[in-house]
């Protein structure tokens, strides 16, 4: 039997805008808000399906979770930090 693994919100490749909800194929560059461009904004929105994800912004960071796809720390990926 093989295990399915499903893959984190913001695990490549992502289908959906994880500042907009939009998918990336129609979303338009100037959608995305100047304080995410400028990395201070946590993503707000899952990568892999679009839903609008549960953030809890720390002082240290933040932690996003989708109700579908499971949780994300921003220590676990220091591009997002």
């Amino acid at each position: 039997m093989t295990d399915f693994i499903v893959p984190g919100p913001l695990a490549e490749p992502m289908k959906f805008g994880v500042y907009t909800g939009i998918e990336l194929e129609v979303q338009d560059a100037a959608a995305v808000p100047w304080t995410a461009q400028l990395g201070l904004e946590p993503p707000r929105y899952c990568g892999q399906c679009g839903r609008r994800m549960v953030v809890q912004v720390r002082p240290d960071g933040w932690r996003a979770r989708c109700s579908r796809h499971g949780d994300v720390d921003s220590t676990e990926l220091p591009d997002y930090r």
